[in-house]
């Protein structure tokens, strides 16, 4: 993929974009913009999705599918893996990144903490959009507890 740097101001700009229509949203305005960063992220995370996996031969368990998201498409976006990936073994996992790089230039005070959610819907639909190329339907969420560290959850929807 393009250089971090230029990817990371993209997304800032789409952030800054959606928030600079009413800097006070309100909890419905804001709702609509995460929902728009998220559909955002998922329609790209749909085109890695059937992108990526080429040289990858079928997928047999969820977590082999976790495992590429951990490893091949976090590298492929962010140039990184994934720190961690926890399981409960019943469709619940945990991914982790303690140094998410759309973070990182936040991470100087707690004053940031309130607006890292914005920073982090787009790649909850990233997540979400690949997992549904792969034939996995999921609820993605994120959290954060301390910058630049941020976990998200994924929850695989049996049908």
């Amino acid at each position: 993929m393009a250089d971090p740097a230029l990817f990371e101001f993209l997304h800032t700009e789409m952030v800054a974009e959606l928030w600079a229509q009413d800097p006070d949203p309100g909890p419905g305005g804001q709702k609509t913009s995460l929902l728009v960063l998220e559909g955002m992220g998922f329609r790209v995370g749909q085109a890695l999705g059937e992108r990526l996996p080429r040289e990858t031969l079928t997928f047999r368990e969820e977590l082999d599918i976790l495992k590429f998201l951990c490893k091949d498409l976090w590298v492929a976006v962010f140039h990184k893996q994934m720190d961690s990936l926890r399981t409960n073994h019943q469709g619940t996992y945990v991914l982790q990144d303690n140094s998410f790089p759309l973070l990182v230039r936040m991470a100087s005070g707690l004053q940031y903490l309130e607006e890292a959610p914005k920073f982090l819907a787009f790649t909850c639909g990233l997540l979400r959009g690949t997992l549904s190329t792969l034939g996995v339907k999921s609820l993605v969420t994120a959290s954060v507890a301390a910058l630049p560290a941020c976990k998200f959850q994924v929850v695989i929807q049996k049908l």
